[in-house]
């Protein structure tokens, strides 16, 4: 089944979003008239999908990274912004 115009263009955005500035939340919104439950749901539903993959494979492989991570950090108990530390800082990164 071939992605939609609104699928096509959320993945553009993911892909993008960040050139512009400003809040993510609030471009969701104002560009793809999305709320950002929906737009984040609909990307789930997009990283299993093989023609969002053929549409815009770094984008897919990076959102799939992140999301293994994440899994892989609650799995260890680790939080995902220090994933090689076992126990990390809670309040910012050490320095010694």
């Amino acid at each position: 089944m071939a992605l939609s115009d609104k699928e096509r263009e959320v993945l553009d955005f993911e892909g993008s979003w960040w050139k512009e500035g400003g809040p993510k939340e609030v471009r969701i919104r104002e560009q793809l008239q999305l709320s950002p439950t929906r737009y984040y749901a609909l990307l789930q539903e997009l990283m299993e999908s093989a023609e969002a993959m053929e549409h815009s494979p770094l984008v897919v492989r990076r959102m799939r990274r992140m999301r293994e991570r994440r899994r892989r950090a609650r799995f260890e108990g680790r939080t995902a912004a220090y994933p090689g530390s076992p126990n990390p800082p809670a309040n910012g990164p050490r320095t010694r």
